[in-house]
């Protein structure tokens, strides 16, 4: 795994989301509870970078983001449609390590819905 500083814990948001580029991928980075998770910023429904202004939380016992244009949950476990449809979001390894937050993007996976 090839793990890449993209920003300062302090950057992040608490039950929110932001949005980083690491190389040409874009990524949503959601902290919830102390940890970190990175997503594909690409909502796959509209076609448009916008997942890290999700809204974030639980459905039956899933930590998921809703896409902010058409409500779709995805998990952030996963990247798994969580209301049936057939698409997915990238899932990173993520970590905190002192103040710095990694990622590594070669370590994408999704579930097959």
């Amino acid at each position: 795994m090839a793990f890449v500083k993209v920003c300062e814990k302090k950057d992040l948001i608490q039950d929110a989301g932001i949005a980083a580029k690491v190389g040409d991928v874009q990524i949503a980075l959601f902290y919830i509870d102390d940890q970190v998770y990175a997503v594909g910023n690409h909502d796959p429904a509209s076609g448009a970078n916008v997942i890290f202004r999700g809204i974030c939380g639980d459905l039956n016992g899933e930590l998921m983001v809703a896409s902010p244009l058409y409500k779709d949950h995805y998990s952030l476990i996963t990247g798994q449609h969580l209301d049936g449809k057939d698409l997915s979001i990238p899932v990173y390894a993520a970590k905190i390590e002192g103040e710095d937050v990694l990622v590594d993007v070669a370590s994408s996976s999704t579930v097959a819905a």
